[in-house]
């Protein structure tokens, strides 16, 4: 029990510590908040950028059509702009606001007349295609760590109760072993037993 207490407490000081780091940044006059993958710590970092593991949770995200929801809104610009997007729609279904591509729908952004390379690099690796769309892009990836981070937080705070749950538990358990054990030792060294 002691053993499981121990690593629950080390599981839980290690998911605060992962997911301490790394915010949206609010973007003036709009709605969404947009992410960056150098705001989080190396450790998740790491876990995304692996090109491995990258590529199958690029899949689950398309798999999981997050961005198709997106496009069948119909919204005019005005209306998108003060969406509430989620972290991994704002990162992977459209570009970043700093490319200032021109909105055409949710999901198709078209590069500016004589646009030919940025220094962002996730203003070239967008595309309209809805296969592709930014989800090579540096911001959907950050996107996603926002969303674990989220999800790592909720955890974290339901081990801290379970763990206090689990200290009160064997504590308990320890003062009535401990008396147990005394109250065997007076009768045995009285002669009865008990």
């Amino acid at each position: 029990m002691f053993i499981l207490i121990l690593l629950l407490f080390c599981f839980t000081v290690f998911a605060f510590v992962v997911t301490n780091k790394g915010a949206g940044e609010i973007v003036s006059g709009r709605g969404y908040k947009e992410y960056r993958l150098g705001d989080y710590s190396n450790w998740l970092r790491k876990r995304v950028d692996d090109n491995g593991n990258w590529a199958k949770i690029r899949s689950c995200i398309r798999g999981s059509k997050v961005c198709d929801s997106l496009s069948k809104r119909n919204q005019t610009f005005d209306q998108f702009i003060n969406d509430n997007l989620s972290p991994i729609q704002s990162g992977c279904c459209k570009p970043p606001t700093a490319c200032n591509f021109d909105y055409i729908s949710e999901t198709v952004w078209n590069k500016p007349q004589g646009f030919t390379n940025s220094s962002i690099s996730d203003c070239n690796t967008w595309d309209n295609d809805p296969s592709i769309l930014c989800y090579d892009c540096q911001s959907c990836k950050a996107g996603l760590l926002a969303n674990l981070k989220s999800d790592w937080k909720k955890v974290a705070i339901v081990n801290v109760i379970f763990l206090i749950f689990l200290i009160i538990v064997y504590s308990i358990g320890c003062c009535a072993f401990r008396n147990n054990r005394r109250d065997n030792y007076r009768g045995w060294k009285r002669g009865y037993q008990a």
